[in-house]
């Protein structure tokens, strides 16, 4: 309840234009029923944070059709790349254009095409959970973005099965893949490789995808646009993701 007030105070407050998450982790589930959407209709605010804040984003898309900014959370501004503090400052200036241009890591293409949409997505086991709830986005003709850390390919395979069911792989015009982490996996227990995953999901799908986006848990990362519009352009001469709107006003 403490925090639902204390969004909500920062929401109505005119001379407040971003709300910075201090830290990922968990809990964020837990507010969406508890949040005044009504409130946040009539004060669109810039929500920044990533992970566990992937719920938050999704909900206030869904709900409030805010834009939101998926960066760094405050307890890593001291430590960010310049790369990822470029991306992140852009951002808040209104002024970037290519999303990847400032990192060594390039996008590879997975299956070619050039797509625009709203981009959504975030933290893949957070977004999973929010399909089938009223806090879900309708992902017809979006750009879905996924990063995962510390799941087992096991995992990764239930959540996107989950994805398929409930028709959003059908739904979406591409996806770009971000930084995938396993952890520790037990050497003497047999066990599905990410890439295998991958291609049983996506390997038949029509629109562009694209793989290498250094979006993630993991420094440098680049700050993504939730809901904002963008172009997914994979192909062999180029794959590149491109904002085609400011999330503030420069």
């Amino acid at each position: 309840a403490d925090r639902v007030d204390a969004l909500h105070r920062a929401i109505e407050d005119p001379d407040i234009r971003a709300i910075f998450c201090v830290r990922g982790g968990y809990g964020c589930l837990r507010l969406l029923h508890r949040i005044d959407w009504a409130l946040a209709r009539r004060h669109p605010t810039l929500l920044v944070g990533y992970s566990d804040v992937t719920a938050l984003h999704l909900a206030f898309y869904t709900k409030a059709r805010w834009t939101g900014l998926s960066g760094p959370v405050v307890t890593e501004w001291a430590e960010a790349d310049p790369a990822t503090l470029d991306s992140f400052q852009a951002w808040c200036r209104g002024t970037p254009s290519d999303l990847t241009g400032n990192f060594d890591a390039g996008l590879t293409p997975l299956a070619s095409g050039t797509v625009s949409g709203p981009l959504l997505g975030g933290n893949l086991s957070v977004l999973s959970r929010l399909i089938g709830t009223p806090f879900a986005p309708d992902f017809e003709g979006a750009i879905l973005v996924l990063e995962e850390v510390a799941e087992a390919p096991y995992r990764v395979d239930r959540m996107l099965a989950h994805l398929e069911h409930a028709g959003v792989l059908d739904a979406v015009a591409g996806v770009i893949l971000g930084t995938f982490t396993t952890g520790e996996l037990d050497p003497d227990k047999p066990t599905l490789f990410l890439d295998d995953v991958f291609d049983d999901y996506l390997g038949t799908r029509s629109y562009p995808i694209a793989r290498g986006l250094p979006y993630g848990h993991h420094l440098p990362r680049c700050s993504l646009p939730m809901g904002a519009p963008v172009q997914l352009r994979a192909t062999a001469e180029e794959t590149s993701l491109t904002a085609q709107s400011p999330v503030v006003d420069s």
